[in-house]
């Protein structure tokens, strides 16, 4: 049975305005991903990668075309209504992993709870760091902690909402590629036992590879959309590896 969409967009584009100069970071991007998906974003330096995350995570909007998430039309909300969506259905991972430098794994985690004023933040930060392996680092500051173990935490503060979608943005860019590589199969794990929605911007075609699904820019323009066939011996959900 085919998976209901979970992010559509039809003719979407984005254009940034500096004075009188125009750039077109997107040209009418039209594409589905449905519930579920484990999806690939390629392309070179400044081919609309960021600002296409940067839509699909309600951070931006689109200047034209439509864009509904999960059959609510994004352009249409306000402000809070954005928030409120993002608070509740995205979890956001980034390279640099944004981590505030001065508080514990897990008072990081506990962060978005913070603000969304939810009950029992402790125990759901913990639970979060647990999935990523790292309860037993819920103590300790970043600076305490390998670039590897940083990206966990931030994969756990992406997790903590219990959101139905997690964007990343070069998630290992930042990484060797032993540990680059244990990160995508938190991503791979939790996509396939909690039927999370993923998608990440990479420039390595391997990491790319390792989806289901890979879409191509190029200037701004949709320049390729294809699926990915399983990998002979790639690491799978549950593998004591992960």
């Amino acid at each position: 049975m085919q998976k209901a969409t979970i992010m559509r967009l039809r003719n979407v584009s984005k254009v940034y305005c500096s004075g009188q100069i125009q750039v077109h970071a997107l040209h009418g991007i039209s594409l589905d991903i449905a519930r579920g998906e484990l999806v690939s974003i390629m392309g070179p330096s400044g081919s609309g990668k960021s600002t296409l995350m940067n839509i699909l995570g309600c951070l931006d909007q689109a200047t034209s075309g439509v864009y509904w998430l999960n059959g609510t039309e994004v352009g249409q909300l306000s402000d809070d209504e954005l928030a409120r969506i993002r608070c509740r259905e995205i979890g956001f991972v980034f390279q640099n992993y944004n981590l505030l430098p001065r508080t514990t794994a897990l008072e990081n985690v506990e962060m978005p709870l913070v603000y969304s004023k939810a009950k029992g933040r402790r125990r759901r930060a913990l639970d979060a760091l647990d999935a990523v392996g790292l309860a037993d680092r819920a103590r300790h500051r970043p600076s305490q902690l390998s670039g590897g173990e940083q990206q966990r935490v931030a994969i756990a503060r992406a997790l903590v909402n219990e959101p139905s979608i997690l964007l990343a943005d070069e998630p290992t860019g930042n990484l060797d590629s032993k540990t680059g590589q244990e990160i995508i199969a938190i991503f791979q794990r939790l996509n396939a036992e909690r039927g999370l929605t993923v998608v990440y911007v990479t420039h390595d075609q391997e990491i790319a590879r390792q989806t289901r699904r890979i879409i191509r820019l190029q200037d701004g323009h949709l320049a390729g959309d294809e699926s990915v066939a399983p990998q002979k011996g790639a690491t799978r959900a549950g593998d004591p590896r992960i």
